[in-house]
């Protein structure tokens, strides 16, 4: 009796219920998606997360879909670091295919770097230390499609994709309009992910994009409002927990009626300037901002650090008690 209730505590612990045939995991601050087409049992993967999270994916896998299970493609919202941290390491075993939006290619065959973060944009530690976080590509070429223009997503057929830029280039949403499940990325985020409090407790509330890597807050606007208007009954994201609900679609639509006052920062490298980004990469970048202090910058990565050491020892207090 007592290792059902190990083996039940650790699946609760490994993976959350998200909507029919589709559950999600988090590995400190991001989360990753698993899909499962009904028609054939074959399944796909929407981002990878850090790189960290190896082998929570794979255990995830072969709890839901049997040992060495591995996708018939794995789906990038984006190509931001904490999204894709596991890709190149999972290809090596699981040699899937790759899709993204053609404007994300760049960013994923070595051919340009991000728009960098923008740490003056506020709004608590996250946002402070971001100038640190990894924006060079990666290059998966040999594994690399381009999404369909129809918007159709590949093995998924319940499925379409929607072009949500404004956080990154290329940036895409998932929706399944029999039900009205929303996978949104970063396009907007259930909780503030610019504050380590929020990070660490995971309080829900429907927030813009990331502010730190946001490099067009136009475009991220009309995104918002484009996933506002589907009216959604569940929304899962790439930082925090799922909601649905009344209150949940409430909140999304205050967010892309107010998305000026709401979510685009006071100031920033790209509030007013945003970065130009074409097939090739970037084009044109603002003004650079003023790097932190390297006092700011050791006292922000011990915080943040603290916090995160914080977090794996209550994870790990949760699944041994």
């Amino acid at each position: 009796m007592k290792e059902q209730l190990d083996n039940k505590k650790e699946i609760n612990t490994l993976y959350f219920n998200v909507a029919a045939d589709v559950w999600g995991t988090k590995d400190i601050f991001v989360n990753m998606y698993m899909i499962r087409n009904p028609a054939d049992n074959t399944w796909v993967m929407v981002d990878t997360g850090l790189k960290s999270s190896v082998t929570k994916i794979k255990k995830m896998a072969a709890t839901l879909f049997g040992p060495d299970a591995k996708p018939a493609a794995i789906i990038l919202t984006h190509g931001h670091f904490d999204h894709t941290g596991s890709l190149c390491k999972l290809l090596e075993e699981w040699n899937v295919p790759v899709y993204a939006h053609y404007l994300e290619i760049p960013y994923l065959t070595g051919r340009s770097s991000y728009p960098p973060a923008d740490p003056s944009v506020g709004g608590g530690l996250m946002s402070s230390i971001s100038w640190v976080y990894p924006k060079k590509p990666i290059n998966i070429e040999d594994h690399l499609q381009i999404l369909p223009p129809d918007g159709s997503v590949p093995h998924l057929p319940e499925w379409q994709y929607l072009y949500t830029p404004g956080h990154s280039p290329g940036h895409i949403s998932l929706y399944r309009s029999k039900d009205k499940v929303l996978i949104a990325g970063d396009a907007f985020v259930t909780t503030n992910q610019e504050s380590v409090l929020s990070v660490m407790t995971q309080a829900k509330k429907i927030s813009g994009p990331p502010k730190y890597f946001t490099y067009d807050w136009e475009a991220a606007g009309n995104s918002v409002k484009h996933l506002a208007a589907l009216e959604p009954n569940v929304v899962a994201t790439g930082h925090g927990k799922p909601l649905s609900g009344d209150n949940m679609r409430i909140a999304l639509t205050n967010l892309a009626v107010h998305f000026d006052e709401e979510a685009v920062p006071k100031q920033g490298r790209y509030v007013n300037d945003p970065a130009v980004v074409d097939a090739t990469g970037i084009m044109y970048l603002p003004e650079k901002e003023k790097r932190p202090s390297l006092f700011l910058l050791v006292v922000g990565v011990s915080v943040v650090a603290a916090s995160i050491a914080f977090l794996l020892l209550r994870n790990n207090k949760k699944q041994s008690g």
